[in-house]
């Protein structure tokens, strides 16, 4: 009898109660997805793996009484990179609130580096404890008018990677536009990947382009903003991922929205997209977008649902998100179950105080991946803005990561745009490959004054972006980033005041998880010294400037780009 088949017999044995478990979690409220409810009992586990519900001993037993029991909690959408740390620094930040399984999209690191970029995320999420799992980018770039460091991830770069058994599938199909007019290139990749799972990105898409999109066996998106926009999609088939992360928070409309109209949950998923370490240290993770849901008013069973067994089932992870015999003992205990008071988080049967993260193997990184800012020194001369009557001006949309399309006049001089409290100067400038391009715009809402930030994470090209009230400070931004190799950055009055350098494609710190936070944080409060408004996170919302797919209008470093016409606005009409 082989090795597993001798733990199939053991645990029969266990389940049957004629052995003790490994452990059992006694005198629990075992939260029951299947039924949706509540079972008052004990939960055995033997070898990482839930065995038998009831009455058990063990031989190590844990008292659990007035405590529930839920699954490990699911992140269906979510770029490691944007938490600026590696996969373990990432298990460490998440797994307290009882985040054990999360879906990660790595285009920010594959925009970057290709396929050595996902190789890197594949080998180093490997052996941490954290479930992760991934799918393979398919807008890469995410469109022709940006310059990204890897150019294109093909078809044929994504087949040796189809079999990896953590690979789901297509990841958000960002290029919406593409796809409606049959572009050769996208459907080569969902025709790759058909007999997986294809996740969306379509932020207002509706009516028949909508119809178009769902067709072509697209099955989910994460870009809803209001309920009405939701629920068109999930007539439309599609799964709806609410997402509230730091910049995009969604979940409220949509939430509201389920309860005013009574609409079955069980196409509902949570997400985060992109949270930072900040956000993830004061609030939690996935267990946030669970407790608000909650406050709003949805059952608590419903809740916890949407952020494990849903999302386990959309992306066909059999034996995670559920607590029931032969599934994985990936676990959360609550104290208080409307406030998700997070106790104690169990991965595969181990307590999280008992998980290892010390003896972890170092991550084995490519050199190319350290050396990613290739730039010559910027003149004031190239990111000199003409003014004219009218001007094409990004403005800010609180708690969105989209903006809006203004036609206003600008202050200036000399013809020159000259910024105000109202007005600040944005640019973009590409860093992989030396081209000189750089993209210069004005922005409204962001309220900086005496300074510039700057940082390399802007999606989804990661080319350097920055926002300043005078050239001076812009300049010097940029050129601190170059020396860094990468990072963040504030500067005040013709003077660095802080920096987090993040040598790691320019997207992520080799730090520990908590100093890097520290820093984040301090450097934060920084920015919001110089007069960013408290509710707009600096670094993360200037990072979406220069997505150009999401609406209305973006930045990039070939110029603006109105995301609606899917064009870039040439200078004469400017």
């Amino acid at each position: 009898m082989n090795k597993n088949t001798q733990n199939l017999k053991r645990t029969i044995a266990v389940s049957n109660g004629s052995e003790k478990a490994d452990l059992v979690l006694k005198n629990g409220r075992i939260i029951n997805l299947f039924s949706e409810e509540i079972i008052p009992g004990d939960l055995a586990i033997v070898g990482g793996v839930i065995v038998g519900i009831g009455r058990y001993d063990g031989k190590r037993e844990i008292d659990c009484s007035g405590k529930y029991l839920a699954p490990g909690f699911i992140d269906a959408h979510v770029h490691i990179e944007s938490t600026m740390v590696t996969p373990l620094e990432f298990a460490r930040a998440v797994l307290p609130s009882g985040t054990t399984t999360i879906i990660a999209d790595p285009h920010e690191i594959v925009n970057m580096a290709g396929k050595i970029g996902l190789d890197y995320l594949l080998n180093a999420s490997e052996h941490i404890p954290l479930n992760v799992f991934a799918m393979l980018p398919s807008s890469v770039p995410a469109s022709q008018f940006e310059t990204n460091g890897s150019g294109a991830f093909s078809a044929a770069d994504m087949k040796p990677f189809l079999n990896h058994p953590r690979i789901l599938g297509l990841g958000e199909v960002m290029c919406f536009p593409d796809v409606l007019r049959g572009d050769s290139v996208i459907l080569e990749k969902l025709m790759l990947c058909r007999d997986k799972i294809c996740d969306g990105h379509a932020p207002g898409l509706s009516g028949k382009a909508l119809q178009a999109y769902a067709s072509a066996g697209i099955e989910s998106d994460h870009e809803s903003t209001s309920f009405d926009e939701a629920d068109e999609k999930l007539k439309a088939g599609m799964r709806v991922l609410i997402r509230e992360g730091s910049a995009a928070k969604n979940l409220r409309a949509i939430v509201t929205g389920l309860l005013e109209t009574g609409l079955p949950t069980d196409r509902f998923l949570f997400c985060t997209d992109d949270k930072h370490l900040e956000d993830i240290h004061r609030d939690g993770h996935i267990r946030w977008n669970i407790r608000l849901a909650i406050e709003l008013g949805l059952d608590p069973i419903k809740a916890i649902k949407m952020a494990t067994l849903n999302t386990a089932q959309a992306y066909g992870l059999k034996r995670l998100g559920a607590i029931a015999p032969g599934y994985r003992a990936d676990l959360v205990v609550l104290s208080d179950l409307q406030a998700m008071t997070v106790e104690t988080v169990y991965k595969d049967g181990i307590a999280l105080d008992d998980l290892c993260f010390k003896n972890m193997p170092m991550d084995q990184i490519d050199p190319r991946l350290l050396n990613s800012v290739h730039i010559d020194e910027l003149s004031p001369e190239k990111i000199n803005l003409p003014v004219h009557q009218k001007n094409h001006i990004l403005e800010l949309i609180p708690d969105q990561i989209e903006t809006n399309h203004l036609i206003e006049s600008l202050p200036g001089e000399d013809g020159r745009f000259v910024p105000d409290a109202v007005y600040a100067k944005l640019c973009v400038i590409e860093r992989h490959r030396n081209t000189g391009h750089v993209g210069v715009a004005a922005i409204k809402g962001f309220g900086i004054r005496n300074g510039a930030i700057a940082t390399t994470v802007a999606h989804d090209s990661h080319n350097i972006i920055v926002v300043g009230d005078n050239d001076a400070d812009i300049l010097l931004a940029v050129e601190h980033l170059s020396k860094i190799n990468g990072g963040y950055v504030v500067v005040s009055e013709h003077t660095v005041s802080g920096s987090v350098p993040l040598p790691l494609a320019g997207l992520m710190s080799l730090d520990a998880g908590e100093n890097v936070q520290a820093n984040v944080a301090a450097l934060i409060s920084k920015a919001h010294d110089l007069g960013i408004p408290s509710g707009v996170d600096p670094f993360i919302t200037l990072s979406f400037m220069a997505l150009p797919v999401i609406p209305s209008l973006r930045l990039t470093d070939m110029g603006l780009f109105d995301v609606n016409a899917f064009a870039l606005i040439e200078p004469e009409q400017n």
